[in-house]
């Protein structure tokens, strides 16, 4: 029955690039009918118990979706307006804030406000690359620092991590993942800079050609564009609080997703109709990641529920941190990595000799430093490989939906990961491995 989720991978990486047109009239029909395959075989088939399972994803779902929707919304409502060109060094600092704004909105905050306003930094010149460190950097690794940066971050919090230790024993890898992918993205901005800058009417002061090009400076304008940032639409600050709170509400039922609901609604009727135009809003990205991830949370329930039973008696009872690393990473990259780090939590905790849902013993085998580094392993992973694919992570697909709406040519799932996940962010992970945790 993982059969249906397979499927559904090998659809989101060879329709786009086989049959284009075919998959964009019928995703949803796709999504939608292996996704009620897995749904009716657990409903009709497996013993009455497992319909709670059923019950489980569909609040996950709902969970998801209305996080990951209120803050579309709320996004689109402010507009951040930008003056200049995004050159290779300023770049570099913009997604450095974004990777520590991702600590305090959440990778899916931040992603959603500033990727309009990073496009729009790049202007003309805005090409695949500036969305997939994009997603690399502010979507994934710089949510690392705090419970509040990432789901399973926060999951592992409620389970009863403290909240500082995240921060106290990440920060190494985190410094290291940063100072990597900047430094491969600079390099990388600098050579499409200067291979696009003849193209471009005014280029950024950094790219003017020089060397080979052998063109006049006259061909250029010499005044930079004077660099000001405004925003619009700063009373959905409000609205963005709300959501962001909202995220610790869990009882009553379907309390906190109201709460989300309520903002977005707000967000949307209380903006101008002119920002939402200067944001060029609509839903279209919104529908498609809705659609395709009802898909997935429903055709991962087996996979999920093999992980679940299969991970502490696999691991053993000394888990190296490697395992963790490794385990957890991969099943990050192509499952909800929030449901895939509490197993692997599970069974961290099993090899201590104690059951999950219990905070205080977690506190207390972390004070006492048993395993801090297979629990530190495991929150990088989590963190880190959500990056490997579209859907490695909530925010992924979002960009990507968002970008490709505004016109800026990207590569499909398979395209991301030959040429971008294993050159660029394969190298890391393990380079990662061999200093932390080999």
């Amino acid at each position: 029955m993982i059969l249906p989720f397979g499927l559904l991978l090998a659809a989101l990486a060879l329709g786009p690039l086989l049959f284009r047109p075919w998959w964009e009239k019928h995703y949803g029909k796709t999504a939608a009918a292996l996704g009620a395959i897995t749904a009716a075989y657990y409903l009709l088939v497996l013993p009455a118990a497992a319909a709670h399972t059923v019950a489980q994803a569909g609040r996950e779902y709902l969970g998801f979706i209305a996080l990951v929707g209120s803050l579309f919304v709320v996004s689109g409502g402010l507009h951040i307006r930008v003056q200049g060109a995004g050159t290779p060094p300023a770049n570099v600092v913009f997604l450095l804030a974004g990777a520590l704004l991702a600590n305090v909105l959440g990778t899916v905050g931040a992603s959603l406000l500033l990727i309009r306003p990073w496009l729009r930094f790049n202007g003309g010149r805005v090409g695949g690359h500036h969305v997939v460190f994009f997603i690399f950097i502010v979507s994934n690794a710089g949510g690392c620092l705090a419970p509040v940066g990432n789901p399973p971050l926060f999951l592992g919090y409620l389970m009863g991590v403290p909240f500082w230790w995240v921060a106290e024993h990440c920060w190494p890898m985190w410094l290291c993942g940063m100072g990597f992918l900047l430094g491969a993205f600079y390099v990388v901005d600098r050579r499409h800079c200067r291979r696009t800058a003849p193209k471009l009417q005014s280029p950024p002061e950094k790219c003017r050609p020089e060397g080979p090009f052998h063109l006049q400076p006259s061909a250029f304008s010499l005044q930079p564009l004077p660099e000001r940032w405004r925003v619009e639409g700063l009373w959905n600050l409000v609205f963005l609080a709300v959501i962001l709170g909202s995220v610790v509400v869990s009882q009553p039922l379907f309390l906190r997703e109201g709460l989300m609901a309520a903002a977005a609604a707000g967000s949307w009727f209380t903006t101008r109709k002119a920002v939402h135009e200067a944001n060029q809003f609509d839903f279209h990205p919104l529908i498609e990641v809705a659609v395709l991830f009802l898909g997935i949370f429903a055709t991962m329930m087996p996979a999920l529920d093999w992980l679940q039973s299969h991970a502490r008696p696999a691991l053993g009872a000394n888990p190296s941190p490697a395992l963790f690393y490794w385990g957890s990473g991969t099943l990050s990259s192509v499952l909800d990595n929030a449901p895939a780090y509490l197993s692997f939590f599970s069974a961290w905790l099993g090899a201590q000799g104690q059951p999950l849902g219990r905070p205080d013993q977690v506190a207390r085998i972390l004070a006492g430093g048993h395993s801090q580094l297979a629990l530190t392993a495991l929150s990088v992973a989590s963190v880190f490989f959500g990056g490997c694919t579209y859907i490695g992570n909530g925010p992924n697909f979002m960009v990507k939906a968002i970008a490709e709406r505004q016109g800026v040519p990207l590569p499909g799932f398979l395209g991301y990961i030959i040429k971008w996940t294993m050159p660029v962010l394969l190298p890391l992970l393990i380079i990662m491995w061999l200093i932390f945790f080999r």
